[in-house]
């Protein structure tokens, strides 16, 4: 039996902090257990890999430069991981057509691999929405922008 508690509206700040703390080691352990489909297994896939997926998934086909931006990490971190990707066949990388120089990134046409990184993508992406399906757009964003506050202050060593 679940002894979770779902939080109720007004909380005071500190019934929120002790809410967290609580959820976010189970959120983790939860998201640990998350089974990658057998296709992706020899693939050594990390939770920065799902990121990039998600974002070429969900958005499409883009630039290195835009999937750095977007990762917020270096353009040759996202180089690094393409490359790999690409070489284990899971990612393809085309010449833009409008600027040679550019390199554009997109998931394998692979269909037995794409089918694997959507399914491995959403049961997230189902229970996101289930989440955020009740809330305003403004709450959705002020949530977002929460999680990336405490994703940003949450290693410091203040």
């Amino acid at each position: 039996m679940s002894t979770e508690q779902t939080p109720e509206p007004g909380l005071r700040a500190d019934e929120a902090v002790r809410a967290m703390l609580s959820l976010m080691p189970r959120l983790a352990a939860r998201l640990k257990r998350t089974p990658i489909p057998e296709r992706l297994r020899s693939f050594n896939l990390a939770p920065r890999h799902l990121s990039l997926l998600s974002y070429l998934l969900f958005d499409g086909p883009m630039a290195v430069g835009e999937l750095a931006s977007r990762l917020q990490v270096a353009p040759t971190t996202v180089s690094l991981m393409v490359s790999d990707l690409a070489r284990q066949g899971v990612l393809v990388r085309r010449s833009d057509p409008g600027d040679a120089r550019r390199t554009i990134v997109d998931l394998t046409e692979d269909a037995e691999t794409r089918s694997a990184i959507e399914s491995w993508l959403a049961n997230g992406a189902k229970a996101w929405r289930a989440a955020f399906d009740p809330l305003s757009p403004e709450e959705r964003a002020t949530f977002v922008r929460t999680i990336e506050t405490y994703e940003r202050l949450a290693g410091s060593a203040d």
